[in-house]
């Protein structure tokens, strides 16, 4: 039996998803005449509450779109040491839009309002770059899957309007946060001038995100998009796996919350393990005893049909899933329960 547990994108399109791709009714979405394509962007923009959406092959890209609407050549964007717009999006901040990062050394991938405002270059200062933006992830990936308080967004946002900030969201795992922490996409979508939802990452769609914002901001990502090279045809049979995907495959990520906290107890009752993560949704992040190398506890487990991912200094991260069954979990927790070091 294989066990993926690299991330949540590695899942496969149900055989309910395959029929609704099979079902729909598709367009040019570069005329904007793929129905499905439109359906879906209405769904999620009313869904949060907001004017406008629009369909992405990926979530980098639908960042990079938001980063470039919000600042301008030479400008900085606020974001945590561990953001994925910062680690994970190939340098596109500065490539795609000229535009800097000012890092704060937050908690798991998340910071304070006290931390914003320390961060932000006095306007006046022409010796620095221009602060225009502040870019938050959740829930955090680097972080372990760990939720922001609603509250501290809530400051973040008054301290944007104060300074005449933008405020983008990197919602890739929004969902899982939405079903932790029981609050409603609305009160996300009140507070921010754009966020980017995954529906790939924890809903098993084979590709997409989508961008949400004013209908003015999403009439200019769609220029951006074509320029990024994310224009598409008949998409609409993605689009129907994200409709699908938010029909059936929100609720359940709470299974996935589950058999990660499960994990979890398991690690951390473990003699070769050094530190375990606190879990919140479906990252575990964990970190080997010195004396025995990633490689040897990676090359191990795949002995065993297991794959994880290291993320360096001995810390290994696994993400449950929708493809990650009780059978296969029940059998990860003897795995992890047999291995002698």
């Amino acid at each position: 039996m294989k066990i993926n547990l690299i991330s949540d994108t590695v899942t496969k399109p149900s055989q309910g998803m395959l029929k609704a791709m099979l079902d729909a009714e598709v367009g040019d979405d570069v005329f904007k005449e793929d129905p499905t394509v439109n359906k879906l962007e209405n769904i999620i923009a009313q869904t949060f509450g907001m004017e406008s959406a629009l369909f992405f092959p990926s979530g980098t890209m639908a960042n990079q779109t938001a980063i470039n609407l919000h600042t301008n050549p030479g400008d900085q964007l606020i974001c945590d040491k561990y953001a994925h717009v910062y680690n994970y999006e190939g340098g596109g901040v500065s490539f795609n839009s000229g535009v800097s990062c000012k890092l704060i050394n937050g908690e798991r991938g998340m910071f304070t309002n006290k931390q914003v405002l320390e961060s932000i270059n006095p306007p006046d200062f022409y010796h620095s770059p221009k602060t225009s933006l502040v870019c938050v992830e959740n829930t955090t990936n680097k972080g372990g899957g760990a939720c922001w308080d609603l509250d501290e967004f809530k400051k973040i946002k008054q301290t944007c309007i104060s300074n005449n900030l933008s405020f983008h969201l990197d919602g890739a795992r929004i969902w899982n946060a939405i079903v932790k922490t029981e609050k409603k996409p609305k009160d996300f979508g009140l507070l921010f001038d754009s966020i980017s939802v995954c529906l790939s990452k924890g809903l098993g769609c084979p590709s997409g995100s989508v961008l949400i914002g004013s209908k003015e901001l999403i009439n200019k990502a769609i220029r951006i998009r074509k320029i990024l090279g994310g224009g598409m045809r008949q998409v609409g049979y993605l689009a129907a796996c994200g409709v699908y995907a938010l029909e059936n495959n929100i609720e359940r990520l709470s299974e996935d919350h589950l058999k990660a906290k499960e994990i979890e107890s398991t690690l951390s009752k473990l003699s070769f393990i050094k530190k375990v993560e606190k879990v919140e949704t479906n990252i575990v992040i964990f970190e080997i005893k010195a004396n025995i190398s990633s490689e040897l506890f990676l090359n191990i487990l795949n002995g065993k049909g297991v794959e994880l991912i290291s993320m360096g200094d001995n810390k290994l991260r696994l993400v449950t899933h929708l493809d990650y069954s009780n059978e296969m979990h029940k059998s990860f927790l003897k795995i992890l329960n047999d291995l002698k070091f």
